[in-house]
């Protein structure tokens, strides 16, 4: 076999015999930067996306544009997603809690207050208008408490026996203070009465007490910011700082590609994101705001002119709470428009890289 001129037969070199493998290698060229693949923060969402793009097949500004395209409208639907969730999760139970709840336990409060003034005024000689009216007022806010479904469909029912139960001790004190002041039969009359209003197994007392916790058990409940909550708004903020920094990098890619200063769908997008955003968090600290000052209000004792402060501070604490409920409606909308932007923002450019000739 011969072999080429001025190399040797080990594959030595032509002059000194070195051998090929020691020979420099010949540099590679640099890849321009219009052909650079994605680099940076965004390679990993390259390839989870779009994937990577086989060296050699030209510009990578159509690739880099369907990569961006992507990215944008999955951070805009999760996010519009976790912040509709979030946002439910705490302004869902502020509209029952200022509907039902919390005048549920004031009215508890308000009828075992008035049923213990009326016990103050049972053993008077006669019947007096006192005992009357605070038997009244007690029916009455049972009646609210009923109206306001509380403990559902066992609670109503324990307040239809309790209004039976109250009917019952009023009957018995009127019987006894029509009887002399020293007779049996109204110390007897009295002692039916008291045990009907204060048993502790089975009296008016400790069924309203028994109603009472099970309504500021649903106010905790419905005031608390739980876990989960914790976890919804956390994956909130996470996923709006990544779309935000997604529209500032691709406002910067398109300003460096194609010599445009600004995107107007880019800057409205990221407006959109700021203003909504914000007002979404504002409207979710009032609200939590709120119930919380209801809560530490109803869970110390109430009577008398505290029920009536109470009252009117839980309703100056939960005011607007539907109406900022109702705003939920909205995150939908602006999140389908944040995705439209996005989508406008990069047809155009998209559009014509798919149908530029090669």
């Amino acid at each position: 076999m011969s072999v080429p001129a001025g190399t040797a037969a080990d594959g030595t070199g032509p002059q000194n015999g070195t051998p090929a493998a020691a020979r420099p290698k010949t540099r590679r060229a640099a890849v321009p930067a219009g052909r650079r693949a994605v680099t940076g923060p965004l390679r990993a969402l390259t390839r989870l996306l779009g994937g990577r793009r086989a060296p050699g097949q030209g510009s990578t500004t159509a690739h880099d544009l369907a990569v961006r395209h992507r990215l944008l409208l999955a951070l805009s639907a999760l996010l519009t997603l976790s912040l509709f969730l979030s946002y439910e999760g705490v302004h869902g139970d502020a509209n029952p809690l200022r509907t039902s709840s919390a005048p549920a336990v004031l009215s508890v409060d308000t009828a075992l207050y008035a049923l213990g003034r009326a016990q103050q005024d049972a053993g008077a000689a006669a019947p007096t208008s006192d005992f009357q009216r605070q038997i009244s007022v007690a029916a009455q806010s049972l009646a609210a408490a009923a109206g306001d479904d509380v403990g559902g469909p066992a609670g109503r029912q324990a307040l239809q026996t309790v209004a039976g139960l109250i009917t019952v001790y009023a009957v018995k004190v009127q019987q006894a203070q029509l009887q002399p002041a020293d007779s049996v039969l109204r110390e007897a009359y009295l002692s039916y009465a008291t045990s009907v209003l204060t048993d502790p197994g089975s009296g008016i007392t400790a069924r309203l007490r028994v109603l009472q916790r099970q309504e500021r058990a649903a106010v905790h409940r419905q005031t608390s910011f739980g876990p989960l909550l914790w976890l919804g708004w956390s994956v909130t903020g996470l996923l709006a700082l990544a779309l935000a920094a997604a529209l500032l990098e691709t406002q910067r890619f398109l300003r460096r590609r194609f010599r445009r200063r600004y995107n107007r769908q880019l800057v409205a997008a990221v407006a959109l994101l700021i203003v909504g955003l914000a007002t979404c968090l504002l409207f979710t600290l009032w609200t939590l705001q709120g119930m919380a000052e209801t809560r530490d209000l109803l869970d110390r004792p109430l009577s008398g002119p505290l029920l009536t402060d109470a009252g009117q501070h839980t309703v100056s604490s939960l005011a607007h709470t539907g109406l900022r409920a109702a705003a939920a409606g909205w995150i939908p909308i602006g999140g389908i428009l944040l995705m439209a932007l996005a989508e406008t923002a990069l047809r155009r450019h998209i559009d014509d890289y798919r149908f530029r000739p090669r």
